[in-house]
């Protein structure tokens, strides 16, 4: 277990337990769960966690957001549940939506090489770059190795999809290899086959999809296919594979089964692969280019500042894994891709917002926050901003969609391009040189950044407000105006006696960003905390730290005692009350060791949170500097 082993182990106990959980994977900032029922996750406990930034529900996967230091989180939840990293991912496609069961397919598969097919495209791109700038020539050693170990990937590529769409079908994964090398197989290759001689004939012969046939199977025309490097038609194999290993696993006897059902499959799957799937999925993907380059060459500039303007949106929910494969499609199928690029400018727009932001605001913790976000936006991560800095203060968000979509329509009216696959954020740029060597793509690509970022800098910076006097985030009021608005308002009591705080003071984003709700925070001056309203204990956390609560109203109210105090394990706490309990205003719910706390190194700052803050057209805290137990602090209208 490593230093993440308590949010691992608290994370898996909110998504349901180890029961729960059929199947986990993780991106550039989530761990993505497949759950059994998502109904058991504790969607607010989660969120309230420290190290937890949010949850998100989309493509069939529960998300819980971690930021960039999610794959040493991802090692000490596999430890938690028991799992190794290669048998991690979900046993089988989850039932749902169609949209939902497509796009957790597609992640599914593509996830687990996006790490290492970004480095093999930055190697490849600095290769050209450095060969273009006369560095040492193409025929040079340096040359060629750097190339191979850029392009085996790209050039294999059916390898790689075959062993991670084998994990996502239940495929055993060395079948899914075995099937992905037999397409790259030199033999069958179109251009081997083509150096042997003649075509026997032409199938569809004056259409987009004439193919050459110089062998046939059993009197079964082959039709000629380059399969590497390609996509579609190895995962369209694959998934007939795992079909054809259930059957042959439930008809072949058990004494055989070790090598007569893998045999079976192979020699079912690849004929029909090579005289069918192959060549239509193949087909499809020239369908797929053709319609994608026919809806662009509608209006170039529209079409580009439509990508660049909901890119990001895309990206909250995990929509834009949808669009993936076509990126990755056009590259391989035409040598490039036109149609998704201008989601480049999104990355630069974002990181602009991030950084107008951090010159902009007076809250330190927003600066500190800034800057860190702003290089990784400027790298190509740009979650950690939107989750952490711009989604809660609901504008830049606004304005960061806003300054992509200027760039992206820039982007598209001059025929942006990307030719090399892999690189993220400003390592993408040496993919975008032109094969010939001339660098007008990449001079498209540097002006689009720098009007991205301009725009968004300069709405930024003319628009944001911080949260004192933004109208998207709670207001101070004077105490006569908050007891004026008592009777028709919905009053939060004081669950503590101490010295109030701003929420934005906290020294934790979580908190002090607005992403598990608005509120205050209470330095404490005693060592109980009571009720703040009548209601319902909704959980009182195992570790004594924390306790969410439900009042009558409906108000949804996290009481969190401490920074970082679950790494205590419970030790300084004494719950008196447990969850599903029934209270009311003023009971002592949790008694806490105020002087242990402090030994141990840790803040005693304890932040009362309104959830469900977006229930509310405001949450208004009491301008005060000290507060009673019981006394008024927060006010929702």
């Amino acid at each position: 277990m490593g230093k993440y082993s308590e949010l691992a182990k608290d994370i898996v106990r909110n998504v349901g337990g180890k029961e729960n959980v059929a199947g986990l994977v993780h991106c550039i900032t989530r761990l993505r769960f497949t759950l059994k029922d998502e109904a058991k996750a504790n969607d607010e406990v989660l969120k309230a966690m420290n190290g937890v930034v949010t949850v998100m529900k989309s493509g069939g996967q529960y998300q819980v957001v971690i930021g960039n230091h999610v794959a040493e989180v991802y090692d000490d939840v596999c430890a938690v549940l028991g799992m190794k990293e290669d048998s991690a991912a979900p046993a089988e496609v989850k039932k749902g939506k169609l949209l939902d069961r497509a796009i957790d397919i597609v992640s599914g598969i593509f996830q687990p090489i996006l790490g290492i097919m970004a480095a093999c495209g930055m190697l490849k791109g600095f290769n050209t770059l450095f060969a273009t700038l006369g560095w040492y020539a193409t025929t040079d050693g340096i040359y060629l190795i750097i190339n191979a170990a850029g392009d085996a990937l790209f050039n294999f590529l059916p390898l790689f999809l075959g062993y991670t769409a084998a994990k996502k079908f239940n495929l055993k994964p060395m079948l899914g290899l075995a099937i992905g090398a037999a397409l790259c197989y030199p033999a069958i290759q179109s251009s081997a086959l083509s150096a042997a001689g003649e075509p026997l004939y032409t199938l569809f012969e004056g259409t987009m999809f004439a193919s050459p046939v110089y062998i046939d199977f059993l009197g079964l025309p082959v039709i000629a296919v380059d399969y590497t490097g390609t996509v579609i038609p190895v995962i369209l194999s694959v998934w007939f594979a795992s079909k054809c290993e259930k059957l042959f696993n439930r008809i072949v006897p058990e004494l055989v089964k070790f090598f007569f059902v893998p045999m079976l499959t192979l020699l079912v799957t690849l004929p029909i692969t090579l005289l069918l799937l192959g060549p239509v999925a193949t087909f499809g993907s020239t369908l797929i280019s053709e319609f994608t380059l026919t809806i662009r060459s509608f209006s170039p500039l529209v079409a580009g500042a439509v990508v660049g303007l909901t890119w990001q949106i895309l990206v909250i929910f995990g929509m834009h894994w949808g669009f993936i494969p076509v990126y990755i499609n056009n590259v391989m199928t035409r040598g490039y891709d036109n149609v998704m690029m201008p989601f480049f400018a999104c990355t630069f727009a974002t990181s602009a917002v991030v950084l107008a932001i951090f010159f902009k605001t007076k809250s330190k913790k927003l600066k500190e926050m800034a800057i860190p976000n702003f290089i990784s936006g400027v790298f190509g991560v740009t979650e950690p901003a939107i989750y952490g800095i711009l989604l809660p203060l609901k504008k830049p968000f606004i304005i960061s969609c806003i300054a992509g979509g200027i760039g992206g329509a820039f982007y598209g009216h001059f025929n942006f391009r990307k030719f090399i696959l892999g690189g993220m954020g400003i390592f993408e740029l040496p993919n975008m040189m032109n094969p010939d060597g001339s660098m007008g793509n990449i001079i498209v690509a540097l002006v689009g950044i720098a009007i991205s970022m301009a725009v968004g800098f300069v709405l930024t910076m003319i628009f944001y407000r911080d949260p004192e006097t933004n109208e998207e985030t709670p207001k101070t009021v004077s105490i006569e105006t908050e007891k004026a608005a008592q009777a028709k308002n919905i009053v939060i009591a004081s669950p503590v006696k101490g010295k109030v705080i701003a929420l934005s003071d906290v020294q934790d984003e979580a908190f002090s960003a607005g992403i598990l709700g608005q509120g205050a925070a209470i330095l404490p001056e005693d060592d109980t905390v009571y009720a703040p309203a009548d209601g319902t204990i909704a959980n009182m956390f195992s570790t004594g730290h924390a306790i969410g609560m439900l009042t009558d109203s409906g108000a949804e109210v996290l009481i969190h005692v401490g920074m970082d105090t679950v790494q205590l394990n419970g030790k300084g706490f004494e719950p008196l009350v447990q969850s599903g309990d029934t209270v009311k205003k003023g009971q002592a719910l949790l008694k806490f060791d105020r002087n242990l706390i402090e030994a141990a190194g840790y803040s005693l700052v304890t932040p009362v949170i309104i959830t469900n803050s977006d229930a509310y057209a405001a949450v208004l805290a009491a301008n005060t500097e000290t507060v009673n137990a019981g006394d008024s602090l927060l006010t929702l209208s």
